[in-house]
């Protein structure tokens, strides 16, 4: 279904780690409003589509957000290679790394993990539009 390039879309290239916007931007992956409840509200919201062009542009939309989990992954993961303990005590990271070390783990910066009640899919056309707006307009 879908043609997977080995890259991303845009090349991350942070030299410098910084755990304590490690976990601003790790919210932008699993918060609420992050990109993996993009792509699960796009890529379940399609099928209650009426009609295939705006089922269509949902299923792009999904799999274009998919493609962002994987950039905000690339930095978050860059922020936090190779910190040291000094580094990562007395920041927002510390309790993330006693659960995760350095592993990749979608959550919003509060600490709650991913949850797909961040997204909701009614099957009615105008309430699920109505939804990606409201989700896709406080976007950080």
């Amino acid at each position: 279904m879908w043609s997977y390039e080995k890259r991303l879309q845009y090349p991350v290239n942070i030299t410098t780690t910084n755990p304590k916007l490690a976990m601003v931007i790790m919210s932008q992956l699993g918060g609420p409003d992050g990109e993996k409840a993009a792509a699960g509200r796009y890529l379940s919201q399609r099928y209650g589509m009426p009609y295939a062009e705006v089922a269509g542009l949902l299923t792009d939309i999904g799999t274009e957000e998919m493609a962002h989990e994987e950039m905000i992954a690339a930095i978050v993961h860059q922020l936090t290679r190779n910190l040291t303990a000094e580094q990562i005590e007395g920041t927002p990271f510390a309790n993330y790394y006693v659960d995760h070390t350095l592993g990749i783990y979608p959550q919003a910066a509060s600490g709650m993990p991913f949850t797909a009640t961040y997204f909701q899919s009614k099957g009615d056309p105008l309430t699920d539009l109505h939804e990606d707006l409201a989700a896709d307009g406080t976007i950080l």
